[in-house]
């Protein structure tokens, strides 16, 4: 994911949570964890478009907070996932640093716009 700006990151890693989503509830049959995981890691990407649209810098602030939110509560849902063995290590390792770069980016716009 290297060389895009978070817009597109974010975007690429809604499309992988999706067919991990169709993966996790056809192959595994996990329905519950697998909702979550879908809900918060699309969140992040639809919370990053929004904030390209925000009326005002604090409008801009909050969502770009609330995307880093989402990308904390989908690192959770995919390590747990992971861990109780409905995602293979070498699908987790992946995906596991789009997420730990989208935080990254996150955490450094966010403290950049909050100055």
């Amino acid at each position: 994911m290297t060389g895009k700006n978070i817009e597109e990151k974010s975007f690429e890693f809604s499309v992988r949570i999706v067919n991990l989503y169709k993966f996790l509830t056809e192959e595994k049959k996990e329905h519950i964890m697998s909702k979550q995981v879908l809900r918060s890691g699309t969140s992040i990407g639809a919370n990053v478009a929004e904030a390209q649209k925000a009326q005002s810098r604090p409008d801009f602030n909050a969502k770009l907070n609330i995307a880093l939110k989402e990308a904390n509560e989908t690192y959770y849902w995919l390590r747990l996932l992971h861990t109780t063995e409905y995602i293979p290590t070498e699908a987790f390792v992946s995906i596991e640093a789009d997420v730990r770069e989208i935080i990254s980016i996150l955490v450094t716009i966010c403290k950049q716009t909050n100055k």
